[in-house]
């Protein structure tokens, strides 16, 4: 097992993470890893190429949003989310909230 390498929070501005959430495809991952789980790369955003969801993977973990875990040859992707809330707190949460998909009408 080995770590991928993901910048100190401390070293990232507020914008560089503001960015990398300003993404709709982004967005959608951040959502899907909010219950703190952990997700194989692949099962996230599936029905995107593999390079596009390598770039946008690779986007969030530069912004210090994401953490990834290798493991031979899977990378395990977890939102970094008691870090993000220690450096910028409340901004994840005011994000998620504010970016909720409408209900569906019944």
């Amino acid at each position: 097992m080995s770590e991928v390498a993901e910048p100190a929070l401390a070293g990232v501005p507020v914008t560089a993470v503001l960015q990398a959430l300003a993404d709709a495809t982004r967005l959608r991952m951040v959502r899907a890893l909010a219950d703190g789980g952990e997700r194989l790369c692949g099962a996230l955003e599936e029905q995107l190429p593999k390079a596009t969801r390598s770039h946008h993977l690779k986007v969030l973990r530069e912004a210090g949003v994401t953490h990834t875990r290798a493991v031979g040859t899977g990378r395990y992707v977890s939102l970094r989310r008691d870090e993000l809330d220690q450096h910028f707190p409340g901004l994840l949460a005011a994000v998620l909230a504010a970016t909720e998909p409408a209900p569906t009408p019944a």
